[in-house]
Protein backbone atom coordinates (compact mmCIF):
# COMPACT_ATOMS: atom_id res chain seq x y z
CA UNK A 1 0.00 0.00 0.00
CA UNK A 2 1.46 3.32 -1.46
CA UNK A 3 2.42 5.68 2.23
CA UNK A 4 -0.08 8.11 1.38
CA UNK A 5 -2.92 6.29 1.54
CA UNK A 6 -2.04 5.09 4.88
CA UNK A 7 -4.41 7.17 7.66
CA UNK A 8 -2.03 8.66 9.99
CA UNK A 9 -3.48 10.30 13.24
CA UNK A 10 -2.20 13.30 15.42
CA UNK A 11 -2.46 13.97 19.23
CA UNK A 12 -1.28 16.14 21.93
CA UNK A 13 -0.98 14.54 25.33
CA UNK A 14 -0.64 16.28 28.76
CA UNK A 15 -0.23 14.59 31.52
CA UNK A 16 0.14 16.15 34.91
CA UNK A 17 1.42 14.93 38.11
CA UNK A 18 0.80 17.10 41.11
CA UNK A 19 2.08 16.23 44.80
CA UNK A 20 0.81 18.36 47.70
CA UNK A 21 2.39 17.96 50.86
CA UNK A 22 1.22 19.20 54.33
CA UNK A 23 4.93 19.94 55.62
CA UNK A 24 7.86 21.44 53.25
CA UNK A 25 9.66 18.58 51.36
CA UNK A 26 13.50 19.57 51.61
CA UNK A 27 14.82 17.44 48.56
CA UNK A 28 13.61 14.68 46.30
CA UNK A 29 14.67 12.17 43.36
CA UNK A 30 12.17 11.43 40.54
CA UNK A 31 12.19 9.39 37.84
CA UNK A 32 9.60 9.53 35.00
CA UNK A 33 8.26 7.32 31.74
CA UNK A 34 6.40 9.86 30.19
CA UNK A 35 7.81 9.85 26.86
CA UNK A 36 5.95 8.09 24.16
CA UNK A 37 7.74 5.13 22.41
CA UNK A 38 9.28 5.66 18.93
CA UNK A 39 7.90 2.56 17.37
CA UNK A 40 7.55 1.52 13.75
CA UNK A 41 3.97 3.16 13.43
CA UNK A 42 4.40 5.69 15.97
CA UNK A 43 6.19 8.88 15.67
CA UNK A 44 7.05 11.33 18.34
CA UNK A 45 7.09 14.83 17.17
CA UNK A 46 7.71 17.22 19.94
CA UNK A 47 8.63 15.84 24.31
CA UNK A 48 9.29 17.70 26.87
CA UNK A 49 8.72 17.42 30.56
CA UNK A 50 8.17 20.73 32.64
CA UNK A 51 9.45 20.67 36.65
CA UNK A 52 8.29 23.10 39.44
CA UNK A 53 10.14 23.83 41.34
CA UNK A 54 12.86 23.64 38.94
CA UNK A 55 14.97 20.98 38.88
CA UNK A 56 19.15 21.11 39.88
CA UNK A 57 20.20 17.91 37.55
CA UNK A 58 18.12 15.98 34.90
CA UNK A 59 19.40 13.64 32.10
CA UNK A 60 17.68 10.98 30.56
CA UNK A 61 18.75 7.28 29.99
CA UNK A 62 17.02 4.14 28.06
CA UNK A 63 15.94 1.39 30.44
CA UNK A 64 16.36 -2.29 30.41
CA UNK A 65 13.18 -2.79 27.99
CA UNK A 66 14.46 0.22 25.58
CA UNK A 67 12.18 2.57 27.29
CA UNK A 68 12.79 6.86 27.43
CA UNK A 69 13.67 7.58 31.01
CA UNK A 70 14.14 10.99 32.66
CA UNK A 71 15.88 11.34 36.35
CA UNK A 72 16.01 14.93 38.40
CA UNK A 73 16.89 15.87 41.21
CA UNK A 74 14.38 18.76 42.91
CA UNK A 75 17.16 20.11 45.86
CA UNK A 76 14.73 23.58 46.84
CA UNK A 77 12.43 23.12 49.44
CA UNK A 78 8.83 23.35 48.33
CA UNK A 79 5.56 22.09 49.58
CA UNK A 80 3.66 21.26 45.84
CA UNK A 81 5.93 19.89 43.17
CA UNK A 82 3.97 19.51 39.46
CA UNK A 83 5.79 17.53 36.68
CA UNK A 84 4.06 18.10 33.28
CA UNK A 85 4.73 15.93 30.25
CA UNK A 86 4.26 17.53 27.10
CA UNK A 87 4.12 15.52 23.53
CA UNK A 88 2.71 15.07 20.05
CA UNK A 89 2.56 12.09 18.40
CA UNK A 90 1.81 10.44 14.80
CA UNK A 91 0.29 7.30 14.69
CA UNK A 92 -0.32 5.11 11.57
CA UNK A 93 -3.36 2.87 11.38
CA UNK A 94 -2.49 -0.59 10.52
CA UNK A 95 -2.54 -1.23 6.48
CA UNK A 96 -3.78 -5.10 7.09
CA UNK A 97 -6.16 -6.26 10.12
CA UNK A 98 -5.06 -8.63 12.38
CA UNK A 99 -6.33 -12.43 11.32
CA UNK A 100 -7.27 -13.54 14.71
CA UNK A 101 -7.04 -17.52 13.14
CA UNK A 102 -3.82 -17.06 11.44
CA UNK A 103 -1.54 -17.49 14.65
CA UNK A 104 0.18 -20.98 15.68
CA UNK A 105 -1.44 -23.03 17.98
CA UNK A 106 -1.41 -21.79 21.42
CA UNK A 107 0.88 -24.99 22.49
CA UNK A 108 3.23 -24.27 19.95
CA UNK A 109 3.78 -20.66 20.96
CA UNK A 110 4.60 -22.46 24.34
CA UNK A 111 6.86 -24.71 22.94
CA UNK A 112 8.78 -21.86 20.91
CA UNK A 113 8.97 -19.17 24.39
CA UNK A 114 10.10 -22.37 26.31
CA UNK A 115 12.66 -22.47 23.99
CA UNK A 116 13.69 -19.46 23.51
CA UNK A 117 12.15 -18.39 20.69
CA UNK A 118 11.83 -14.47 19.70
CA UNK A 119 14.56 -11.45 19.23
CA UNK A 120 16.44 -11.50 22.27
CA UNK A 121 15.82 -8.02 22.63
CA UNK A 122 12.25 -9.30 22.91
CA UNK A 123 13.47 -10.66 26.86
CA UNK A 124 10.65 -13.01 25.73
CA UNK A 125 11.15 -15.77 27.98
CA UNK A 126 11.79 -13.85 30.84
CA UNK A 127 7.98 -12.26 30.69
CA UNK A 128 6.83 -15.88 31.14
CA UNK A 129 7.82 -15.49 34.99
CA UNK A 130 5.85 -13.98 37.87
CA UNK A 131 6.81 -10.57 38.78
CA UNK A 132 6.30 -7.81 41.39
CA UNK A 133 2.58 -6.95 40.79
CA UNK A 134 1.53 -9.95 38.64
CA UNK A 135 1.15 -13.30 40.27
CA UNK A 136 1.19 -16.29 38.06
CA UNK A 137 -0.83 -19.32 39.99
CA UNK A 138 -2.76 -22.29 39.21
CA UNK A 139 -6.42 -20.19 39.87
CA UNK A 140 -5.07 -18.00 36.68
CA UNK A 141 -4.75 -21.14 34.73
CA UNK A 142 -7.81 -22.70 35.24
CA UNK A 143 -9.92 -19.50 34.95
CA UNK A 144 -7.74 -18.92 31.17
CA UNK A 145 -8.57 -22.79 30.22
CA UNK A 146 -11.88 -21.47 28.82
CA UNK A 147 -10.37 -19.65 26.45
CA UNK A 148 -7.28 -21.99 25.56
CA UNK A 149 -8.95 -25.23 24.12
CA UNK A 150 -6.43 -27.89 22.67
CA UNK A 151 -4.98 -26.62 19.15
CA UNK A 152 -6.43 -23.17 19.72
CA UNK A 153 -4.76 -20.35 17.82
CA UNK A 154 -3.30 -18.27 20.18
CA UNK A 155 -4.38 -14.59 18.81
CA UNK A 156 -7.89 -16.49 18.56
CA UNK A 157 -7.84 -17.48 22.13
CA UNK A 158 -5.97 -14.85 23.72
CA UNK A 159 -8.93 -12.29 22.15
CA UNK A 160 -11.45 -14.74 23.54
CA UNK A 161 -9.80 -14.18 27.29
CA UNK A 162 -9.75 -10.66 26.45
CA UNK A 163 -13.26 -10.66 25.73
CA UNK A 164 -14.38 -12.57 28.82
CA UNK A 165 -12.63 -10.43 30.96
CA UNK A 166 -14.63 -7.70 29.56
CA UNK A 167 -17.67 -9.18 29.55
CA UNK A 168 -17.58 -10.39 32.84
CA UNK A 169 -15.62 -7.73 35.37
CA UNK A 170 -16.92 -3.74 35.93
CA UNK A 171 -14.58 -1.36 35.19
CA UNK A 172 -14.52 0.42 38.83
CA UNK A 173 -12.08 3.15 40.25
CA UNK A 174 -12.84 2.69 43.60
CA UNK A 175 -12.65 -1.48 43.87
CA UNK A 176 -9.25 -1.59 44.27
CA UNK A 177 -5.79 0.28 44.19
CA UNK A 178 -2.56 -0.44 42.60
CA UNK A 179 -1.49 -3.22 45.36
CA UNK A 180 -4.66 -5.14 45.05
CA UNK A 181 -3.18 -8.84 44.14
CA UNK A 182 -4.69 -10.21 41.13
CA UNK A 183 -5.96 -12.97 42.80
CA UNK A 184 -8.39 -10.17 44.81
CA UNK A 185 -9.14 -8.50 41.35
CA UNK A 186 -10.31 -12.87 40.31
CA UNK A 187 -12.44 -12.75 43.20
CA UNK A 188 -13.65 -9.52 43.02
CA UNK A 189 -14.42 -9.41 39.50
CA UNK A 190 -14.47 -5.60 39.76
CA UNK A 191 -11.08 -3.17 38.53
CA UNK A 192 -9.10 -0.36 36.63
CA UNK A 193 -7.54 -0.95 33.38
CA UNK A 194 -4.10 -1.49 35.51
CA UNK A 195 -5.97 -4.45 37.11
CA UNK A 196 -7.65 -6.28 34.18
CA UNK A 197 -4.01 -5.71 31.80
CA UNK A 198 -2.28 -7.34 35.25
CA UNK A 199 -5.19 -10.11 34.90
CA UNK A 200 -4.82 -10.75 31.40
CA UNK A 201 -0.99 -10.86 31.55
CA UNK A 202 -0.83 -13.46 35.01
CA UNK A 203 -3.21 -15.74 32.94
CA UNK A 204 -1.36 -16.02 30.01
CA UNK A 205 1.57 -16.82 32.21
CA UNK A 206 0.56 -18.77 33.97
CA UNK A 207 0.17 -21.28 30.61
CA UNK A 208 3.48 -20.49 29.97
CA UNK A 209 3.05 -17.81 27.47
CA UNK A 210 5.15 -14.35 27.02
CA UNK A 211 3.07 -11.50 28.16
CA UNK A 212 4.13 -7.49 28.69
CA UNK A 213 2.48 -4.78 30.23
CA UNK A 214 1.93 -1.79 27.94
CA UNK A 215 1.42 2.19 29.38
CA UNK A 216 -0.32 4.21 27.22
CA UNK A 217 -3.41 7.05 26.81
CA UNK A 218 -6.46 7.04 24.89
CA UNK A 219 -7.93 10.20 23.43
CA UNK A 220 -10.25 11.82 26.04
CA UNK A 221 -12.71 12.90 23.89
CA UNK A 222 -13.50 10.78 20.80
CA UNK A 223 -14.98 12.38 17.53
CA UNK A 224 -18.90 12.85 17.83
CA UNK A 225 -20.45 8.93 17.20
CA UNK A 226 -17.38 7.35 18.48
CA UNK A 227 -17.68 5.47 21.84
CA UNK A 228 -15.74 7.32 24.32
CA UNK A 229 -12.93 4.24 25.63
CA UNK A 230 -12.65 3.17 29.37
CA UNK A 231 -9.51 4.55 30.96
CA UNK A 232 -9.54 7.67 29.27
CA UNK A 233 -9.55 10.33 31.95
CA UNK A 234 -6.01 9.00 33.09
CA UNK A 235 -2.78 7.15 31.40
CA UNK A 236 -4.47 3.91 30.31
CA UNK A 237 -2.96 0.07 30.49
CA UNK A 238 -3.17 -2.71 28.42
CA UNK A 239 -0.52 -5.74 27.65
CA UNK A 240 0.97 -7.71 24.55
CA UNK A 241 1.13 -11.22 24.43
CA UNK A 242 4.20 -12.74 22.16
CA UNK A 243 3.04 -14.80 19.30
CA UNK A 244 5.60 -16.83 16.59
CA UNK A 245 5.23 -15.64 13.20
CA UNK A 246 2.90 -12.46 14.70
CA UNK A 247 5.36 -11.02 17.16
CA UNK A 248 3.91 -8.72 19.71
CA UNK A 249 0.12 -8.41 19.63
CA UNK A 250 -1.46 -5.81 21.86
CA UNK A 251 -4.53 -6.44 23.69
CA UNK A 252 -7.15 -3.78 25.58
CA UNK A 253 -9.25 -6.21 27.60
CA UNK A 254 -10.53 -3.09 29.63
CA UNK A 255 -12.40 -1.97 26.08
CA UNK A 256 -12.51 -5.83 24.28
CA UNK A 257 -10.49 -4.63 21.00
CA UNK A 258 -7.11 -4.59 20.01
CA UNK A 259 -5.30 -1.25 20.03
CA UNK A 260 -4.49 0.87 16.94
CA UNK A 261 -4.40 4.53 15.80
CA UNK A 262 -6.42 5.14 19.39
CA UNK A 263 -3.64 3.64 21.32
CA UNK A 264 -0.63 5.66 22.51
CA UNK A 265 2.05 3.59 23.70
CA UNK A 266 4.03 5.31 26.26
CA UNK A 267 6.27 2.36 27.77
CA UNK A 268 6.58 -1.25 28.42
CA UNK A 269 7.28 -3.83 30.80
CA UNK A 270 6.56 -6.61 32.80
CA UNK A 271 4.06 -4.74 35.32
CA UNK A 272 2.85 -1.29 36.05
CA UNK A 273 6.26 -1.04 38.91
CA UNK A 274 8.97 -0.93 35.59
CA UNK A 275 6.83 1.98 33.72
CA UNK A 276 5.00 3.99 36.51
CA UNK A 277 4.65 7.11 34.73
CA UNK A 278 5.68 8.99 37.85
CA UNK A 279 7.73 7.90 41.06
CA UNK A 280 10.32 9.71 43.58
CA UNK A 281 12.13 9.52 47.36
CA UNK A 282 11.04 12.77 48.89
CA UNK A 283 12.99 14.36 52.11
CA UNK A 284 10.72 15.78 54.06
CA UNK A 285 7.53 16.93 53.33
CA UNK A 286 4.70 14.43 55.63
CA UNK A 287 1.43 13.01 54.41
CA UNK A 288 1.01 14.47 50.68
CA UNK A 289 -1.98 14.37 48.63
CA UNK A 290 -1.30 12.86 44.76
CA UNK A 291 -3.48 14.97 41.97
CA UNK A 292 -2.91 13.25 38.38
CA UNK A 293 -4.91 14.54 35.01
CA UNK A 294 -4.39 13.67 31.63
CA UNK A 295 -5.57 15.18 28.51
CA UNK A 296 -5.02 14.07 25.19
CA UNK A 297 -7.06 15.81 22.18
CA UNK A 298 -6.41 15.17 18.59
CA UNK A 299 -4.69 17.88 16.03
CA UNK A 300 -5.24 18.90 12.67
CA UNK A 301 -4.44 16.05 10.19
CA UNK A 302 -2.61 18.39 7.82
CA UNK A 303 -0.84 20.61 10.34
CA UNK A 304 2.06 18.12 11.11
CA UNK A 305 1.82 16.26 7.62
CA UNK A 306 5.18 17.21 6.60
CA UNK A 307 6.84 16.81 9.82
CA UNK A 308 4.85 13.21 10.01
CA UNK A 309 6.54 11.90 6.54
CA UNK A 310 10.06 13.11 7.77
CA UNK A 311 9.45 10.93 10.84
CA UNK A 312 8.94 7.95 8.66
CA UNK A 313 5.60 6.59 10.23
CA UNK A 314 5.13 3.07 8.47
CA UNK A 315 3.13 -0.39 8.84
CA UNK A 316 5.20 -2.62 11.00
Amino acid sequence: MPRDSVTTAQYAIEHVTRYVHAERAFTSHHVTYLQPRRLPRQAVLTHHVEVTPEAADRHGRVDYFGNDVEQFDVLTPYKILQVTGRSTVAIATRETSIDRMASPRWEQARSVVADGGGAPEDRVRELTFASPYVEVSDELAAFAAASFAPDRPLVDAAMDLMARIHDTFTFDPSATTITTPISRVLELRQGVCQDFAHLQIGCLRALGLAARYVSGYLLTNPPPGQPRLQGADASHAWLSVFCPENGWVDLDPTNNLLPDEQHITLAWGRDYGDVSPVRGVVLGGGKHVLHVGVNVVPLDPDALQTQTQSQGVTDH
